[in-house]
């Protein structure tokens, strides 16, 4: 798989589990606030990331990528404080698929 179908397959599954995270509470929390804004650094370069020229991936990806894992995070210990720790779990693992592209940029 590209970096480019990487990049886009953690989107699609950042925005999956905001999607759920938004149904599962009638009055989103401040996790939900978090995950937008991880969805939304990652959205910025959605469309682009396939024509960026592969020596540049890593400058260009990089800050984007570490902005939505801090977000994600924020939004994981937010879950765990909360006692939702298989929630926090799988926000663990979105954030472990961004560490997997970083070493791999």
């Amino acid at each position: 798989m590209s970096i480019s179908e990487r990049y886009r397959d953690i989107a699609a599954a950042v925005r999956g589990f905001l999607e759920e995270a938004r149904s599962r509470k009638p009055e989103p929390g401040k996790e939900v606030k978090f995950l937008e804004k991880a969805l939304t650094v990652l959205d910025e370069h959605l469309e682009s990331v396939g024509e960026i020229p592969r020596i540049r991936l890593e400058a260009e990806l990089t800050p984007v990528l570490l902005k939505a894992h801090t977000h994600l995070d924020r939004a994981r210990l937010l879950l765990e404080e909360d006692g939702a720790e298989d929630q926090g779990a799988a926000v663990w693992e979105l954030e472990q698929k961004i560490y997997r592209l970083l070493n791999d940029l």
